[in-house]
């Protein structure tokens, strides 16, 4: 495995790849779940700022054949919205008066 998980033009993310690259949807809900608002907003706090650049170097691939290192990209970004919900609206991990909801797709957007 590379150094590296993403690419080059995002060092600054690297530190929160390994967490936050994660495959699936019920991955992302459960990294969201299992985090403290602290360590959610440090993550959000870092990615907000490259969001726009992220999303346009993604861009420049086709969905379906995306070198690693742009879909890990991806993947983090998915774990950024997972956890925008609880940073800016709730401010808690679980979604309010629904303690105990899940979260089950049927399918997902997966590169």
């Amino acid at each position: 495995m590379p150094d590296s998980l993403l690419p080059s033009p995002f060092p600054d993310l690297e530190p929160f790849a390994a967490a936050w690259c994660l495959r699936t949807e019920r991955e992302r809900y459960a990294k969201r779940l299992g985090s403290t608002m602290d360590e959610m907003k440090a993550f959000y706090d870092a990615v907000l700022p490259r969001a726009t650049e992220a999303i346009a170097y993604c861009d420049k691939f086709p969905f379906d054949d995306m070198p690693d290192d742009a879909r890990r990209l991806l993947l983090l970004l998915y774990s950024f919205v997972t956890v925008s919900f609880p940073i800016e609206v709730w401010r808690q991990p679980h979604v309010l008066d629904c303690r105990t909801c899940s979260l089950d797709l049927e399918i997902e957007p997966v590169p």
